[in-house]
Formats: C-alpha cells, sequence, structure tokens
C-alpha cells in the first residue's frame, strides 16, 4: 500500500505539466459511482424486507485532482473512504452494531466524451478490513451470535472497470485483482460486469433508473452474485442528489466477517448520492 502510495506522488506531478487545464479538489466527480456495484461509496440505509436486518453506509469519494489532456479528455486522482454496517433494530429506537467493514484507498478516472457517448475506465487500489462487534456478543450467555467468533480479516487489492456510455445508458466491466488477503482461501481474481439506464423525464429533476451488477468471485468456490436495484432519484443521473430504491440480492455475503455465508433477500432503501 505504501508503495503504491509512493509512486502515485511521483506520477502525479508529471500529469501535472502535461494537464491543458487542471483543478485541484473539483466540486464534482469524473466517473459517477456504478449504481449497483456493492463496493461503491454510499451515505444511505438499506432494509431487508423480511428480516430485522440493516445496512448503514457511510462513505465518500472525491476527486483531489483533475487535468483536461485534450478537449474531450480528463484525467483525475482521488481518494476513498468508507464503512458499511450491519446492524438491527431494537425496542427504544436502538440498533445494535453487528459487523462493519471499512475501505480506504486511491483512484484514477480517465474519461472520453464523444457526442452522445464516453468511456474510459476506473483505477482504484484499496485496503478492506472486517470486525464483528459487540452487537453479536450475547451478554447473557458469553456467546458470539451463531457461534462466529471474531478472526483477522484483511485484503489489499486493485481494480480496473473500463465502462461506456451511450446516452442514458451505462456498461461496464470489472476485474479485481486480491494480492493479500486473510484468510487465505480467498482466490485472488474477481470477474465482473453490469450496466444501468436512468430514464430521463420532463422535468429533469425525477429520474426512474434500473441497475444491475453480476460479480464472480470464489470463497470456497466460484459463486455467482447478483444485484438488482430499481427505484427513482431526485436529480440529474450523473451528479449529486437524492435515491430512493428496492433491491433484489443474491450471492455471498458482502460483510467480511460473514464472507463463506450465502445471502437472498429483497431491500428497500435511500441514498444521498455523491
Amino acid at each position: 500500500m505504501y508503495k503504491a502510495l509512493i509512486i502515485s506522488l511521483i506520477l502525479v506531478p508529471l500529469v501535472f505539466v502535461s494537464g491543458q487545464k487542471s483543478e485541484f479538489f473539483p466540486t464534482d466527480l469524473t466517473i459517477q459511482p456504478f449504481t449497483a456495484n456493492f463496493i461503491e461509496p454510499k451515505i444511505g440505509l438499506l432494509i431487508k424486507v423480511s428480516e430485522n436486518d440493516l445496512r448503514l453506509d457511510i462513505g465518500a469519494t472525491r476527486d483531489l485532482y483533475r487535468t483536461r489532456l485534450n478537449e474531450n479528455t480528463t484525467l483525475s486522482f482521488g481518494a476513498d473512504f468508507f464503512t458499511y454496517t450491519k446492524i438491527r433494530g431494537e425496542n427504544d429506537f436502538k440498533f445494535p452494531v453487528e459487523a462493519v467493514d471499512y475501505l480506504f484507498g486511491i483512484n484514477s478516472g480517465y474519461l472520453v466524451k464523444d457526442g452522445s457517448s464516453e468511456y474510459g475506465f476506473r483505477f482504484r487500489f484499496s485496503h478492506i478490513s472486517a470486525h464483528l462487534v459487540d452487537g453479536r456478543y450475547d451478554n447473557k450467555t458469553d456467546l458470539w451470535l451463531e457461534g462466529r467468533k471474531p478472526f483477522v480479516y484483511s485484503r489489499e487489492f486493485i481494480e480496473v472497470f473500463p465502462f461506456y456510455r451511450y446516452k442514458e445508458f451505462r456498461f461496464y466491466g470489472g476485474i479485481t485483482y486480491i494480492y493479500h488477503t486473510q484468510p487465505d482461501d480467498i482466490k485472488p481474481l474477481i470477474l465482473q460486469g453490469g450496466g444501468e439506464y436512468y430514464m430521463k423525464t420532463g422535468s429533469g429533476l425525477f429520474n426512474p433508473f434500473i441497475a444491475y451488477d453480476f460479480k464472480l468471485g470464489y470463497t470456497n468456490a466460484y459463486t455467482p452474485t447478483h444485484n438488482i436495484i430499481a427505484g427513482v432519484k431526485i436529480g440529474h443521473s450523473s451528479s449529486a442528489g437524492f435515491t430512493v430504491y428496492l433491491g433484489y440480492f443474491n450471492g455471498k455475503n458482502v460483510h467480511g466477517l460473514l464472507y463463506e455465508s450465502d445471502e437472498e433477500y429483497v431491500s428497500t432503501g435511500f441514498n444521498i448520492d455523491l
């Protein structure tokens, strides 16, 4: 991780010199998060419809520097910091925390605009660590729920997501390489693909959408994960806004310390989009 940060500090000044128009800390993102991809920064709440199980997301990604290589091409460098937390509801507005996962890292985006279409890729170099929290510990029995005990879970990975957008459609692929992981039974390669469609309306303020993500990764076997969400975004599809949605998930648990368990659920939720 530290080597990559040092390399970035060396390369970024070279890009500064080559750029025609550059800015630090732009207020918008060069590449918007991919809607149905789970490992994206979110600020919101997911509620499983038939279970007392919620997920609280708190996170952000920012472009720290952006430069125009030419009239149609943009290159950016940024950082990611976010958490996704498993909680449950109890009386008196209490929400015991069962598990929490942390991610931080750096990213780079490359974007080419060509009339009504655009294409490019996003690169990320990240670290994830996962933890069980006291909400999964039963003080009456002095036991962890379901017999699951805390263990060390962490992984460092690089990923590349090429994408293509035509009008309101955006399609992407993804390759993730996990070069270090604990436990070590997780295989290093993850393949991914998906897309999203935002319907334009007359006002441009309310945008219905549907999005799908497919992921193929290995825990105890190569297993597909499907995530489908549909809803309405208040705000432009490629900028900040507020999203309300319904979702369907089928695949491996997204929390690191529950990584080998399977999940299937319908959910509802909202996000404050970055």
